[in-house]
């Protein structure tokens, strides 16, 4: 044996980290009473005695028993009594049953910790031929610990606030009084980014491997959400909505009766919280805190956002260092925490609590990383064996030991669970960056499912035999902006003809449409013929744009806010050939859809029939008014898909700019032309981007070869008859009400009921 004085250096700081760990444990029961560490409030919480216990059985199970020949433990029950979960390691006691071991008593089991803590620092000390793999284990045990001190404490509470005289575990100290602190966005341009492990320093076996994945452009809130900002969901119905939640959570929330965070409760007009330093009105600005994954999506859909994924959760947060208000700092509540006077140089200047205070639920579920392997044994069922049924939760909290974080650490709890420091932060997606508000009505934009991912569809479309790309990604930013240039054309005649019959027959369409209704309009991009029925239709209770741009959705709902000062304008950026989730409020006023500028020949007879039968089934919808293109001669059609001065092209070529822009592609622009034809056997017009020469393209990652003359199929403009149309609506389940030509019988506009 080696004595401590003469240690190397790794082995002098693992002993002193053991040492500051197992003291800590103890420290964190100083001033209970045996009665209080015997205490088992419900089956996923045990009593502080066991936690104590238990990590000391976790040492003695996997490093001494196995590694000191003599080693003998002063109770082999100890093993049955205080193993958690591990099948390999033996038989168990019920966890449910935690509560019920009165014996060993207290100081027996202080005992058993000296007497392994003993044993444990004799062996780091030695120089012995596993001594490096002695010390991982060590390492490993003692973060196991520290997940048990957070687990200590906040079981505690829970326990404790059962208890009618509502004891507090450390010292009442007055809450801290802070301002009211406004929600602004980080913005992300996505991307592929690694995220997890890299090695380096400790980390449990689900961190890692390190691993690529690609984003879409995002926004995070740069604060987490707080008591204020929740309380306003409360006030506003958040935990009477039905359709704020999912299902199962809708199924906890009435079975339980949730109201309010766990631990809250209203008291003289305002609402008091259960904490660890006693009974304390709720501060409005330290983050909201006790709520689960169900609650934190409700909440998310009530803002019209949604909750981040953990790989946004993290590339965002690395950047920032890791301080903040853990365990260490003693509060033992989440606090109001200012940052920015702390900053150092080159730190982001955006961005506060990332770290510490509150877990933030993330919406990714908890499974392995591209590459995981469990260990072999029983530590191997460490993580491995968890991973189902629950969600990942980033940044740590009050009750987290700060010698624990990482960038890379993630905890998880199932959807349900509360009693744990549970908060959360708001994410957005956007493209291009955040839009603002700069003038006019404040616009809250509700975010909804925007499809499959981009970089998926696109490989999906490119490595079949057909090369094909959903006309839907022709619409980002840029591309919106050139088809706004394309109806201006001479040559793109549906735009103003469509235009020109609204026009003509608005009087008419009002008959269709209930006081008070809101517009819904799909596939929005700048609303210009909308002004058109606005005008017409003055009393219409709210607009509704749907659409998957966010930077040409925003800016048209702003633009329409400012000049309709009594309209609410309420856009929902979402693809909407998937279900969408409608503004809560306009959930129960009567709807009308507007679908112009023949969108719906952009999609095959048999998906156009799914889509409309789809939208016939949205609770309260009255009518639909749907633009489509008429067959006519084939001079006409080519010119207008295929103008003059070649924006049609542009438009069409943009495709490959935005893929090298957003999944780090290699297209040369330049080698592929725009292509449109006339297909006289399906009766559509189809764009195409044709292949000057062979050429090899990397896309995410992956390798596409195109032959000479091979084109990728990007869009459709199916061209009907009346008749043909009118069978479509009627299989979709609608009455054909009105029907509008103009004079040239290109264009028509319908009116179904």
């Amino acid at each position: 044996m080696t004595p401590a004085t003469n240690l190397a250096p790794s082995a002098e700081t693992g002993i002193k980290f053991y040492q500051s760990v197992r003291a800590r444990s103890e420290a964190l029961v100083k001033g209970l009473t045996p009665e209080d560490m015997t205490l088992q409030s419900m089956e996923d919480a045990s009593p502080a005695k066991w936690h104590l216990a238990h990590t000391t059985w976790f040492f003695e199970e996997f490093i001494l028993k196995p590694r000191v020949s003599n080693y003998r433990s002063p109770d082999e029950r100890f093993a049955f009594l205080f193993n958690s979960y591990y099948v390999q390691a033996g038989p168990r006691h019920m966890r449910s049953k935690r509560g019920m071991i009165s014996r060993p008593a207290i100081e027996e089991v202080l005992a058993y910790r000296a007497h392994v803590d003993d044993t444990m620092r004799r062996l780091l000390s030695e120089d012995r031929e596993d001594a490096h793999e002695i010390r991982d284990l060590a390492e490993l045990g003692c973060h196991h610990e520290m997940q048990h001190q957070e687990l200590l404490v906040t079981d505690l509470l829970h326990a404790l606030s059962h208890n009618p005289l509502m004891p507090a575990y450390r010292a009442p100290e007055p809450i801290r009084v802070a301002r009211e602190r406004p929600l602004q966005w980080i913005d992300h341009e996505g991307g592929l980014v690694e995220i997890g492990h890299g090695g380096g320093g400790f980390a449990y076996d689900c961190e890692g491997p390190r691993h690529k994945t690609y984003l879409q452009p995002f926004r995070l809130a740069s604060r987490p959400v707080t008591n204020r900002d929740w309380i306003a969901f409360m006030d506003d119905g958040g935990y009477r909505t039905a359709t704020l939640w999912l299902s199962d959570g809708w199924a906890r929330c009435q079975q339980e009766d949730w109201d309010a965070p766990l631990y809250w409760w209203r008291q003289d007009g305002e609402w008091w919280s259960y904490t660890l330093r006693g009974p304390q009105p709720v501060n409005l600005e330290a983050p909201v805190v006790h709520v689960s994954y169900y609650e934190a999506d409700a909440f998310a859909r009530w803002s019209g956002k949604r909750l981040p994924t953990e790989a946004e959760w993290e590339v965002v947060a690395r950047e920032r260092p890791i301080r903040g208000n853990f365990l260490e700092s003693s509060n033992y509540r989440p606090m109001p925490t200012d940052v920015r006077p702390r900053r150092s140089a080159g730190e982001p200047e955006d961005g506060e609590q990332f770290w510490g205070d509150v877990w933030e639920w993330t919406q990714s579920p908890f499974t392995p990383y591209p590459g995981f392997r469990p260990p072999e044994g029983a530590i191997g069922e460490y993580n491995g064996k968890f991973m189902c049924n629950q969600f990942v939760l980033r940044g740590g909290s009050c009750a987290t030991p700060l010698e624990q974080m990482r960038d890379s650490y993630r905890t998880f709890f199932y959807p349900h669970q509360r009693w744990q420091m549970l908060g959360l932060r708001l994410a957005d997606d956007t493209v291009g960056g955040g839009s603002g508000h700069p003038r006019g009505k404040k616009i809250s934009t509700q975010t909804g499912d925007v499809g499959e991912d981009f970089a998926a569809s696109i490989l999906s479309g490119l490595t079949t035999p057909r090369k094909t790309i959903e006309a839907k990604w022709l619409y980002d930013a840029e591309g919106s902006a050139l088809f706004d240039q394309i109806t201006e054309l001479e040559e793109y005649y549906p735009t103003r003809t469509e235009t020109a019959i609204l026009s003509n027959e608005a009087h008419r369409l009002a008959a269709h449409v209930p006081e008070g209704a809101a517009l819904v309009e799909l596939g929005s991009g700048s609303s210009v013929k909308t002004r058109l029925l606005l005008d017409a239709l003055p009393s219409l209770g709210a607009y509704v744009p749907v659409d998957i741009s966010v930077t040409h959705l925003e800016a048209a709902a702003e633009r329409l806010a400012a000049d309709y000062v009594s309209l609410d304008v309420h856009p929902v950026v979402a693809d909407f050939t998937s279900a969408f989730a409608m503004p809560q409020a306009v959930e129960s006023a009567p709807k009308v859809l507007f679908f112009p500028g023949s969108t719906i020949g952009n999609f095959e007879i048999d998906e156009a029939a799914e889509l409309m039968a789809r939208l016939r089934k949205i609770e309260d919808v009255d009518t639909f008014v749907i633009g489509f293109d008429l067959v006519k001669e084939r001079k006409t059609l080519l010119r207008a898909y295929d103008d003059s001065d070649g924006v049609t092209a542009r438009f069409n070529l943009n495709l490959l700019s935005r893929i090298n822009r957003e999944l780090e592609a290699d297209f040369d622009v330049s080698a592929f032309t725009h292509q449109a034809c006339w297909n006289e056997d399906r009766s559509r017009i189809e764009m195409h981007l044709v292949s000057s020469s062979d050429q090899s393209v990397t896309i995410a990652g992956e390798t596409v070869r195109f032959s000479e003359g091979e084109t990728i199929h990007t869009e459709n403009s199916h061209k009907y008859t009346p008749e043909r149309f009118e069978d479509i609506a009627n299989e979709a389940g609608w009455s054909l009400a009105e029907l509008w030509m103009d004079e040239n019988n290109h264009f028509a506009v319908a009116v179904l009921t």
